[in-house]
C-alpha cells in the first residue's frame, strides 16, 4: 500500500507495510461463528462483518455500548461505500441488526447511539422501539463543509437509552467540567461554588445535554487517522466515564479506527470492538498498542474535563512563569 507524503508536523497515525503485517496478526477473527465466548473476544479488536457474527456472540455482556453507525449519506469507507437511502430505507436497516445489538446490554446497561441531522429522526424512533430513551446529546463538531444554498452542517446527535429507566449507571461527578470563573461571587468572604488557584478561578460544573468544547481529530493532533468519520477521543471518554464503572465492558459494533476500544483501555474499562475493515481493525490495534505508554486524552486530566483550551493555557502560563 502506497504511503501518504505528510508534512513533518503532521502527528496522524498510519501504517506502514510491515505494521499491517504485524498488527493483522492480533486481530480476532470468527469463522465458524458458533458459541462465540465473552472471553474469546474480551478486549479484542474482531475483524468480522457485523451481520455474519451478531446471532452468535454472547448475550447481556455489555454494561455501556456506543454506536456510531454509517450516517444515512454516500459515504467511502476504506473501499467499503455506505449509500444514502429514504428514511423508511435506512429504518429498515437499523432494525435489521439494532434490537440484536440490544440484547448484548447487561440489565442495567446503557447505550449511546450517534447520527447527524438526516438520520436522527430514525435513530430516535428506532431506540423508543427498543429502549428508554433519557436523553439527546447535541455535540456541536465545528468542522463541516460550507454551502451556498444551506445552513453549515456543524452539529451531531447522540441518542441516550437504557433498558431499565430505574436501574441503571451513570456517574455525573466523573464528567464535570473545570471552567474558568468569570465573575467570582462570594458568601462570608469565601469563595462560592468556586476555587481560586495560582492559575486562575475555576468551577467544576454540571456537564449539559450540549457540548460545545470537542473538536473532530485533525492532523495535528495525535490521536488522529485517516478514518473518515472518527469521533474525539474526550467525547467517547464522557460516554465510558458517565456509562460504564471501572473495569466494566465497553462495546462498540462499528470500531472504524478504534476510537471506543481506545479510550476504554485508557480509562481502565473492557472493551469489545467489530470492524469488518482489516486495516481499521490494524490501526485500532496500533492504537490500543500506543495506549499501553501513554494514556493521554486531550482535554482530559487531573480526572476533569476542562473547558476547550483552558489545560493548554495553564501549561502554557506555567511555562512562562518558569
Amino acid at each position: 500500500m502506497a504511503e501518504k507524503e505528510r508534512a513533518k508536523r503532521n502527528k496522524t497515525i498510519y501504517l506502514t507495510e510491515n505494521e499491517h503485517i504485524y498488527f493483522s496478526k492480533k486481530i480476532y477473527r470468527s469463522e465458524k461463528c458458533n458459541n462465540i465466548r465473552i472471553e474469546d473476544i474480551l478486549n479484542k479488536t474482531i475483524n468480522n462483518d457485523l451481520f455474519d457474527i451478531i446471532d452468535y456472540l454472547p448475550k447481556q455482556f455489555a454494561d455501556l455500548i456506543v454506536i456510531d453507525p454509517p450516517y444515512n449519506l454516500t459515504k467511502n469507507f476504506n473501499g467499503f461505500t455506505f449509500k444514502s437511502s429514504s428514511k423508511n430505507e435506512y429504518l429498515d436497516y437499523l432494525r435489521s441488526w439494532f434490537p440484536k445489538i440490544v440484547s448484548f446490554l447487561k440489565p442495567n446497561g446503557s447505550l449511546y447511539l450517534c447520527g447527524d441531522w438526516k438520520s436522527t429522526s430514525a435513530l430516535q424512533q428506532i431506540m423508543e422501539e427498543n429502549l428508554n430513551v433519557i436523553n439527546r446529546i447535541t455535540w456541536q463538531r465545528e468542522k463541516g463543509r460550507g454551502a451556498l444554498n444551506n445552513w453549515k452542517n456543524a452539529m451531531e446527535d447522540i441518542w441516550f437509552g437504557v433498558k431499565n429507566i430505574k436501574d441503571y449507571y451513570f456517574n455525573v461527578e466523573s464528567v464535570k467540567q473545570k471552567r474558568k470563573v468569570i465573575a467570582p461571587y462570594k458568601e462570608n468572604g469565601k469563595p462560592k461554588d468556586w476555587e481560586a488557584t495560582a492559575e486562575g478561578n475555576f468551577r467544576l460544573t454540571y456537564p449539559s445535554n450540549f457540548w460545545d468544547d470537542i473538536s473532530i481529530p485533525y492532523w495535528s493532533m495525535p490521536e488522529n487517522t485517516d478514518h473518515p468519520t472518527q469521533k474525539p477521543e474526550k467525547l467517547i471518554a464522557k460516554l465510558i466515564l458517565s456509562g460504564c464503572p471501572e473495569n466494566g465492558t465497553v462495546f462498540d459494533p462499528f470500531l472504524g479506527s478504534g476510537t471506543t476500544s481506545v479510550v476504554a483501555k485508557k480509562l481502565n474499562r473492557q472493551y469489545v470492538g467489530i470492524e469488518m475493515n482489516e486495516e481499521y481493525c490494524c490501526l485500532a490495534e496500533k492504537r490500543l498498542e500506543l495506549a499501553d505508554n501513554n494514556r493521554n486524552i486531550q482535554g482530559y486530566s487531573d480526572g476533569v474535563f476542562w473547558e476547550r483550551n483552558t489545560a493548554l493555557q495553564i501549561a502554557e502560563s506555567k511555562k512562562r512563569n518558569w
